[in-house]
């Protein structure tokens, strides 16, 4: 007797972790609560990802856009990565995680550059998976560093292809996105990883963030699993790369 099929699941799923501070107006609560729950449910999402084999799990944590809202805020919101930084990596290192970053850190607090920079090395031989912090990310703004590292580093170059431009995105090592969920049912990208996201199906939940839950997970793989991916023709689930 033939086992059933495993579904289709997505190699890297991104997250537009959206709808914190209306989940926590709606409850009577601080904008702050809001953060810290969608800090642990980002946590939790990961678990779960993983724990489905899913080998690349980003989170868009802070946009460029971010640095708009208040001072308090923001400044709040850079006290959770630090956070996450200094308290959360022993739990990478016994679960096998290794961590990522794509966004720019060259305009952030010198000690959260150094604590990513220690964070990624010590996490660097972790092979069970990839957790992908998006932070200080913009889709425009990439494609504008993509541009000045490829005129710094070869000013001379007269083709321009996709394989050159690969290789100057933040991080061109990662694997394309495949599925991309932003809560809270707001229907646009915000130029979630432009690139890397060319060909990834999406899903807007109407859930915000810090009430997704594993069902929800589950039901969303289920639906990426149904989608027909033809990547511009091909007809098959899993056209020949």
């Amino acid at each position: 007797m033939m086992s059933p099929m495993k579904p289709t699941l997505p190699h890297h799923i991104g997250f537009i972790v959206d709808g914190n501070r209306r989940w926590a107006r709606e409850r009577g609560l601080t904008t702050f609560q809001g953060h810290k729950r969608g800090y642990e449910r980002m946590k939790d999402v990961a678990d779960w990802v993983f724990a489905r084999e899913i080998p690349v799990a980003s989170f868009w944590i802070f946009s460029t856009e971010n640095w708009k809202r208040s001072k308090t805020e923001v400044r709040y919101l850079m006290n959770m990565v630090r956070r996450l930084l200094m308290k959360e990596v022993d739990e990478l290192m016994k679960k096998g995680i290794q961590l990522r970053v794509t966004g720019r850190l060259d305009n952030v607090d010198r000690d959260i550059k150094e604590l990513f920079e220690h964070a990624l090395a010590r996490t660097a031989n972790n092979a069970r998976g990839i957790l992908n912090l998006v932070f200080n990310y913009g889709g425009q703004e990439e494609m504008v560093d993509m541009v000045k590292k490829i005129l710094e580093i070869r000013p001379q170059v007269r083709m321009v292809t996709k394989d050159l431009l690969q290789k100057y995105i933040y991080s061109p090592d990662l694997p394309d996105v495949d599925f991309v969920v932003r809560t809270s049912g707001e229907l646009r990208t915000s130029g979630f990883l432009l690139w890397q996201a060319t060909y990834a199906e999406y899903l807007f939940p109407k859930r915000m963030w810090p009430a997704f839950s594993e069902h929800d997970l589950d039901e969303a793989l289920k639906e990426f699993a149904r989608r027909n991916r033809r990547f511009g023709g091909n007809d098959s689930k899993n056209p020949v790369q």
